[in-house]
């Protein structure tokens, strides 16, 4: 199985409406590593990587590959932290597949998008699709998963998350804020109220969803924060921060967590 997903081989599953009948059936196109080249979290304009960063990204994703035994790492995380874009990156350098559950959801109701899924569903029909994703997933392996936002809110998602390894990218409110709004809410249902200037709204916002998911997000096996990334190299900028250096950060601390776990 792990191989004909490293060829996008598609491997089909159903997912349940809310009235338990299946929907159409939803074909699990995973994304292998020749599909993608890295762009800038922070900044989608820049994909300049150091030779440098590139040959550390490599040795570091080498020697922990050897001690995942194949299994998949959840990145979680809220709206606009980043963890398509470092996801598609590290699916790369270990020679996983990628997948973004949004995505997924989206094929399973016919093409729309999730804005449009909240619109004519609601939420709870969208979360219940998520949760179906996410178990379909929890049955493979060798595979970067970029969740959706607020896939934590969900006890029975981390019941099947748990059977790989959960990293959080800890973003800032004020960044997620900033880029946010530099792109427009359109595909953010969850944005899509309130009044202000852009820019405040959406931070109160971000705020608010950060109050009801903190907590979830902090039981991920492993916690990634850009500021601290920074930090280690004496910058206050985290903008300066290429998707490879985030990369490189997440399998690091990965290999902390799998040197606790005594793998």
């Amino acid at each position: 199985m792990n191989e004909r997903w490293k060829h996008r081989m598609a491997s089909s599953c159903h997912l349940l409406n809310r009235r338990g009948r299946y929907s159409r059936p939803l074909v699990l196109k995973v994304s292998s590593s020749s599909d993608f080249s890295p762009a800038s979290v922070l900044d989608p304009g820049n994909s300049t990587t150091s030779l440098d960063e590139s040959k550390t990204l490599k040795n570091k994703a080498e020697d922990v590959g050897q001690h995942l035994n194949g299994k998949c790492i959840y990145l979680v995380g809220m709206m606009g932290s980043g963890k398509t874009t470092v996801g598609k990156v590290l699916a790369e350098a270990l020679g996983y597949s990628f997948c973004d559950c949004d995505t997924l959801i989206e094929e399973a109701v016919g093409g729309s998008s999730v804005a449009e899924i909240f619109k004519l569903h609601g939420e709870n029909f969208f979360r219940d699709n998520e949760t179906e994703v996410i178990q379909k997933l929890s049955l493979m392996h060798q595979l970067i998963i970029s969740t959706g936002g607020g896939a934590v809110v969900r006890p029975i998602n981390w019941k099947h998350m748990r059977k790989g390894i959960s990293v959080w990218l800890d973003v800032s409110l004020e960044l997620l804020a900033q880029r946010i709004t530099a792109v427009g809410t359109d595909s953010r249902p969850l944005l899509q109220h309130g009044s202000g200037d852009p820019y405040s709204k959406t931070l109160k916002l971000l705020s608010s969803l950060f109050e009801k998911r903190g907590g979830a997000y902090a039981s991920a096996d492993v916690r990634v924060s850009l500021e601290n990334i920074a930090a280690k190299l004496g910058s206050t900028d985290v903008c300066e921060l290429t998707p490879t250096l985030i990369a490189i950060e997440v399998l690091q601390q990965v290999a902390n967590y799998l040197k606790k776990q005594g793998g």
